[in-house]
């Protein structure tokens, strides 16, 4: 607690904000009297010492602050104030503490992180610098006299543009502060000034030890008979005094009524102190202090009195007569007086309520003055402490808040560098926005876009420096993004052949929709400019298309317009698709369990070389064989158990003959890892008859449209039927074309003619069958030619057709894409992609089963299939299976090749085809 020592009459120094939440109870005696307010601010040096509390416990002659400071650990580096009240002499001292002083400014610094960016260190240094013109801004607003300490000789001329900005600020806190103190118990003029009287500012100088006068103080410029009245510290206080003067009045500072200005100083008295260097000589600073006491003794034997009736008696003295006032002379010199002598000649105006008249000019207007009790200081002292400090009381916090919004106009007058910054920066901002404008198109894309942005700040930071960077650097961000947003967006969706539309942003039209050029953003379909030219299902009919963008465009709008007009009434086997149960079906949920890896499939089919279908069984076949009263076990190749086991097991339910689901549909294509048991909502393939076996002749080939000259015959495919005398007949024998469909070198077939054990003359002629095979490629502009191999175009020069067999085609993996034969100018290759595949089945007794597998992209893009996955064609017939123009899961397209990629990982898997006689078993 606050408590006064009754032998001194003294009290050790507090924080201010607890000597004004603290009831202090003053001695009757002095209960009435007035209070002078004595605020000390300024800088410090780097001494051990601090300057500003040294001189408190000169002006009270008590030791009262530590010449050698506090602890420092876990001090803060805020600005604060402390106080000490002088009861006896009925002054209040303020000492404030702000980053000004080393020890603060260390404190700082400790406080500040290693990883510190620079901008925010300058947030933090200007943070300090606000909190400490906060401050400053108070002292001027309670106390009646103000000491601005220097650590040297020297005016710091910085402090001209520190009033300037304290002034702007109180002029705009002003309204705020007067409605904080509308309540208190002082007068008029104190509540419309917000203060109590113009404070008036004094400085105080520390010589430093450089400036070294003589001991006998003559500087008579070469006569020593004429000594000066002055001496040299003097007469360095009477030059700082004009000095700091005309600066002032330069820069509008002081004016000449002092009730408009944030301070005023004496026209008439001193109002500078200049501290003398500590002598480094003790010996002769003792007879020094000697000589002059032997000499006053000399001259006068009046008793030289001290403190501030010393300074009386030497002001009556100096208006003496020459003859009377050689008392207080030294070798005739004036003698300098003490800093309690300064300061007391300004503290007895205040305390004898004389106040300061310190407006100049011919029409000069008194200003007000107020003396106020201890009692009611606080009261005025506390409510600015809640405004402009501490901002703790609810009352006035909506003040405080207001307060604290005006006091970036110190920014204009204090924050030099980030001025400089922001000029700097807003004149790189437009070179910024040139260099991203530059080559630009009306519409771009996000790359173009990033690219463009790269570059303007690639020019910003050329030009752009200082803690305001980081700033307009966002600025710049958000420019260029609204430049590009305003119109200038292009569409950033990709068409199925990886080409972006060339729309500027826009919205697509929902279901029944017409398209709408002036709605904003405007409203309609995508479009890449691309067009290529494509037959239909059957391959008899070729017309123009647009690069489609979604999968049901690509492969069944397109052909869907083609069969009206051209093969419409063929014959052809349907594919299974989804058939909805409930009017608003919804595409299946990514939570449908997937297959555990895209090579399962293979494995599969080793394990189950009979079964039809290749999907691995997800957790519908768990929950079906469950239902059906199944243990894990029997789960056939996919349970725990082994061999034996599996096989006494009743054989679980195929897919196929599973009701696939109507409520749900799959979203995409049907490939090796799509959800089991689900259906598109349209097949992209289509499998057509064009005619019986006949109507294809292997001398002339196919008769469509813009095949290349000599590329349109199938590829023979010649088959072995077994005569049903042998013992194998009946037996299904598979006639793929491999090792096993033909007899090993130097040995004759059975029933050849000629050969042993042969029927001779009898032999039927149906011993050999000739299926026809083509794999159709066409490229982006309806040229189309047959594939005789994975790197090979069929060409027959004569009208026998095609002499290469099928057997290398159909051992083989075929390329999704080949180079086309006919390329462009352009240095852009141009593929052929294969579109569709041809098979004549001749009236014999084979099934042929077609099992196509495409794998339109490198690992791990899965493999896709028709909704049926194996397809028994029938004799007699010619059959054309047509590919997806595109292909896509659900998470995406499978886009094309680019020109240095492999084409070798886009591929159609070998095993497409499969033969198998059909004979009856004897009875």
């Amino acid at each position: 607690m606050f408590s006064t020592k009754q032998e001194t009459n003294m009290a050790p120094h507090v924080n201010l904000g607890a000597l004004l939440q603290q009831e202090f109870q003053e001695d009757v005696a002095h209960r009435e009297d007035g209070l002078c307010v004595v605020g000390i601010f300024g800088k410090s040096s780097t001494q051990t010492g601090p300057l500003k509390g040294s001189l408190i416990n000169t002006l009270a002659d008590k030791h009262i602050f530590s010449l050698f400071g506090e602890s420092e650990e876990g001090d803060s580096a805020d600005s604060h104030i402390e106080a000490f009240y002088d009861q006896e002499n009925r002054v209040l001292y303020l000492l404030l503490s702000s980053v000004c002083d080393s020890r603060q400014l260390l404190r700082a610094c400790r406080s500040l992180s290693a990883g510190i960016s620079h901008s925010d260190a300058h947030d933090f240094w200007k943070g300090l610098d606000r909190q400490h013109c906060l401050h400053l801004l108070y002292m001027f607003s309670v106390c009646h006299v103000l000491l601005l300490v220097q650590p040297s000789q020297t005016f710091d001329v910085t402090h001209d543009r520190l009033f300037r900005a304290l002034d702007a600020l109180r002029q705009k806190a002003l309204p705020l502060i007067r409605a904080a103190i509308k309540d208190c118990p002082v007068s008029k003029e104190w509540k419309l000034n917000c203060r109590p009287c113009p404070p008036r500012l004094l400085f105080v100088f520390q010589m430093t030890a450089t400036l070294k006068v003589s001991g006998n103080g003559s500087d008579s410029g070469g006569n020593p008979d004429k000594p000066k009245k002055h001496s040299p510290r003097r007469r360095l206080q009477h030059a700082l005094e004009d000095q700091i003067y005309r600066i002032f009045r330069k820069s509008r500072v002081l004016t000449n009524q002092s009730s408009n200005c944030l301070f005023t100083v004496p026209a008439n008295q001193a109002f500078v102190y200049v501290i003398p260097a500590a002598d480094k000589d003790p010996v002769g600073t003792l007879l020094g202090q000697l000589r002059s006491n032997c000499i006053l003794s000399e001259q006068d034997t009046t008793p030289v009195l001290s403190g501030p009736r010393r300074y009386q008696q030497m002001r009556r003295s100096a208006r003496q007569p020459s003859g009377e006032s050689t008392s207080m002379l030294m070798g005739s010199q004036l003698v300098d007086c003490s800093l309690k002598e300064f300061l007391w000649q300004h503290v007895e105006l205040v305390l004898t309520k004389k106040g300061f008249d310190d407006s100049v000019g011919r029409n000069p207007q008194p200003s007000h003055f107020e003396l106020p009790t201890y009692t009611k200081w606080v009261q005025v002292a506390s409510r600015l402490y809640q405004v402009l400090i501490t901002n703790t009381d609810e009352e006035i916090a909506e003040l405080a808040t207001k307060v604290q919004s005006q006091v970036k106009v110190l920014d204009g007058f204090l924050d030099a560098d980030a001025k400089f910054s922001e000029n700097r920066c807003q004149k790189a901002l437009p070179l910024a926005h040139s260099a991203y404008q530059s080559n630009l198109p009306h519409n771009y894309t996000t790359t173009v876009h990033k690219n463009q942005l790269a570059q303007a700040l690639r020019v910003y930071s050329q030009h752009a420096r200082g803690v305001a960077f980081q700033r307009y650097a966002l600025q710049l961000h958000e420019d260029c993004y609204k430049f590009w947003t305003n119109g200038h967006q292009l569409c950033e969706e990709r068409s199925l052949t990886d080409q972006h539309c060339v729309h500027k942003f826009h919205l697509l039209p929902q279901p029944g929709e017409t398209p709408d050029m002036d709605h904003n953003p405007p409203i309609m379909n995508h479009n890449s400019r691309g067009r290529s030219t494509s037959s239909c299902n059957c391959g008899r009919k070729q017309a123009p298309r647009e690069d489609p963008f979604d999968i049901q465009a690509a492969n069944y709008d397109f052909y869907q317009i083609l069969e009206e007009k051209c093969c419409g009434k063929l014959e052809r086997i349907a594919l299974p698709v989804f058939q909805p149960s409930t009017p608003d079906p919804a595409p299946a949920s990514d939570q449908v369990q997937r297959l555990p890896s895209e090579g399962s499939g293979d494995a599969e089919k080793l394990k189950e070389p009979s079964t039809a279908q290749s999907h691995t069984p997800g957790d519908t076949s768990l929950s079906l064989a469950l239902s059906l009263g199944q243990s894990t076990d029997s789960l056939g190749p996919y349970g725990d158990g082994d061999g034996a086991e599996n096989q006494v097991q009743p054989k679980r339910p195929s897919l196929i003959d599973r009701q696939p689901s109507t409520v749900e549909y799959l979203p995409g294509m049907t490939h090796s890892a799509c959800p089991k048991g689900l259906l598109p909502k349209f097949s992209s393939w289509s499998l057509l008859k064009l005619g019986s076996a006949k109507s294809y002749n292997c001398h002339t080939g196919l008769e469509q449209p813009s095949f290349l000259p000599g590329s349109s015959f199938l590829l023979p495919w010649d088959l072995v039927i077994r005569s049903r005398s042998e013992e194998d007949a009946g037996l299904m024998e598979p006639l793929d074309g491999g090792s096993s469909s033909w007899p090993a070198p130097n040995k004759s077939l059975v029933g050849k003619r000629g050969s042993a054990g042969g029927l001779g003359r009898g032999r039927r002629r149906d011993d050999m069958a000739r299926v026809f095979v083509g794999f159709e490629y066409e490229d982006s502009r309806g040229r189309r030619f047959i594939s005789s191999g994975p790197d090979k175009i069929v060409k027959a020069l004569g009208p026998g057709g095609a002499k290469d067999p099928a057997t290398r085609v159909l051992n083989t993996d075929m390329p999704l894409y080949v180079p086309s034969p006919s390329q462009g100018r352009g240095l852009k290759p141009h593929f052929a992609q294969l579109a569709r595949l041809f098979i004549v089945v001749p009236d014999a007794p084979l099934e042929i089963t077609l099992n196509p597998q495409v794998q339109p992209g490198p690992p791990p893009c899965p493999i896709f299939h028709p909704e049926q996955t194996e397809v028994v064609l029938p004799p007699d017939g010619f059959w054309v299976l047509r590919f997806p123009y595109s292909y896509a899961t659900e998470r995406g397209p499978c886009f094309p090749p680019k020109e240095n990629q492999p084409l070798s990982n886009y591929k159609v898997l070998r095993g497409i085809l499969r033969a198998t006689t059909a004979n009856p078993v004897p009875q």
